[in-house]
């Protein structure tokens, strides 16, 4: 796609682009919005269909991957997530393996590397282009993650897949703070399919095929997350089964039960440190709000698992809408 007009150049930049929510031109068959949070979504009814890309900022390339193919025998609509900034390396050690996909299906793929797609004529592409970091992923978690798509018969994908098409159409008449708002519900909601889906692949098993059980568990646990005294004894005892039992539903999900409250607690602390609402919020408020007793420990977990400070992924998130407004 290199010299078209439609690649991706530096800092999001996306062939002629308007900032706001509002086309940009990037080819008779393409339209972008730029949205808050430094999310953009593209849209695109070309054919053959192509995915938007970008380079690797002057890196060297890493060693020549298998090209990969992705394949739609039906027409209809396809859902993309394009990762930046992962060092376009990591995808070099993925087998190329080759997709089989279905309209409403939502696909990660790395913008360094996109794959290659065999799509009917009238196939349309709605793109969300976003950091690893907005999701709360590391690194390595890439490759993983876009191993597989998620379809719309998962339970994930049965609530995202809609979503995400009607706000890539919502974006372009949004007014400003719902604009914002539906950026981060989207940023969120993306996040934990990311999650999810990792999770889903770890365990060998399809998604959205949880024990109804497990899915009480979870639910009682994002109700009572800013309760300091949340426990495995108080979940257990609320559901009427031994502490035990608890910790060995959390191992068939491949993880514990105070890890789970925990990143659960730090997803719900990202998402209040990026809202203008709360900016008067201190960072300590915020954590103590999400269940941390202590904002020394709180800082430490925050970049442990996100690879930045709670001040910095504050100041990195504002940066984001700023550039969104200009």
């Amino acid at each position: 796609m290199s010299g078209t007009g439609t690649s991706l150049i530096g800092r999001h930049t996306i062939g002629r682009h308007t900032i706001g929510t509002s086309t940009a031109g990037t080819s008779p068959d393409g339209r972008v919005w730029r949205m808050p949070m430094g999310l953009d979504i593209v849209i695109r009814d070309a054919a053959p269909a192509r995915l938007p890309r970008e380079g690797t900022s002057g890196r060297p390339p890493g060693p020549a991957a298998p090209a990969r193919r992705l394949t739609a025998r039906q027409s209809g609509e396809y859902l993309f997530v394009g990762l930046r900034g992962t060092g376009g390396a990591l995808l070099a050690r993925q087998p190329g393996t080759d997709l089989l996909l279905g309209p409403g299906d939502i696909c990660f793929y790395d913008v360094h590397q996109p794959p290659v797609l065999d799509f009917p004529r009238h196939a349309r592409l709605k793109v969300f282009l976003l950091s690893p970091q907005l999701l709360g992923l590391a690194r390595s978690d890439v490759p993983r993650l876009t191993h597989a798509p998620v379809t719309p018969a998962s339970r994930l994908g049965a609530l995202l897949s809609p979503f995400l098409s009607d706000f890539a159409d919502t974006a372009a008449v949004a007014r400003s703070e719902v604009g914002d708002m539906l950026a981060w519900n989207a940023v969120s909601l993306l996040s934990t399919l990311a999650g999810e889906h990792l999770a889903d692949q770890a365990r060998g098993r399809q998604p959205g095929t949880r024990a109804p059980l497990m899915s009480d568990i979870l639910d009682f646990i994002d109700l009572r997350l800013s309760d300091t005294d949340l426990s495995p004894e108080t979940i257990a005892r609320a559901h009427h089964i031994s502490v035990r039992y608890l910790h060995k539903l959390f191992r068939e999900e491949g993880t514990t039960v105070g890890r789970l409250i925990q990143r659960r607690r730090l997803a719900e602390c990202r998402r209040v440190l990026t809202l203008r609402s709360a900016e008067h919020l201190t960072i300590a408020a915020v954590a103590h709000r999400w269940g941390f007793a202590s904002p020394t420990h709180f800082s430490r977990v925050f970049r442990a698992t996100y690879g930045m400070s709670p001040s910095a992924w504050r100041d990195f998130a504002g940066r984001g809408d700023r550039e969104s407004a200009r």
